[in-house]
């Protein structure tokens, strides 16, 4: 159940990235495309970003932890090319600032989100 609610928030959250950020752009049936970038998102977050943020270990530790914004928006540009080339999933990023915020953007409401449910979650007594 948890999966599905992760699954459901970060299509939200792409969904308010695309709509927010003018470099980012959908084409064909919207929550489909949504669906399956946020499949796509989570799987490069699993296994291709722990990977840049110990080959960028450096940077983070200089930048205070802000590389990771710059990490962020390079998984949802690869996230979007392998939608686009490998699944023809019509989720396109311009470029790596539409990408940057489109990342910033997806992180907060992802951490809105899953906050408002974790303080539903929490029985009171």
């Amino acid at each position: 159940m948890k999966l599905l609610l992760r699954w459901a928030i970060a299509s939200l959250a792409l969904f308010v990235a695309a709509w927010l950020v003018p470099g980012i752009r959908v084409e064909g049936s919207a929550w489909f495309v949504y669906a399956v970038m946020a499949i796509i998102l989570g799987f490069i977050n699993a296994i291709i970003r722990p990977i840049l943020k110990f080959l960028s270990c450096g940077l983070i530790i200089i930048t205070l932890g802000l590389f990771v914004l710059v990490i962020n928006g390079l998984t949802l540009w690869l996230s979007s090319g392998i939608a686009v080339n490998w699944f023809h999933v019509g989720f396109y990023v311009d470029g790596f600032w539409s990408a940057f915020f489109g990342a910033l953007i997806v992180s907060i409401v992802s951490v809105i989100l899953s906050a408002l449910i974790k303080k539903e979650e929490i029985p009171r007594g």
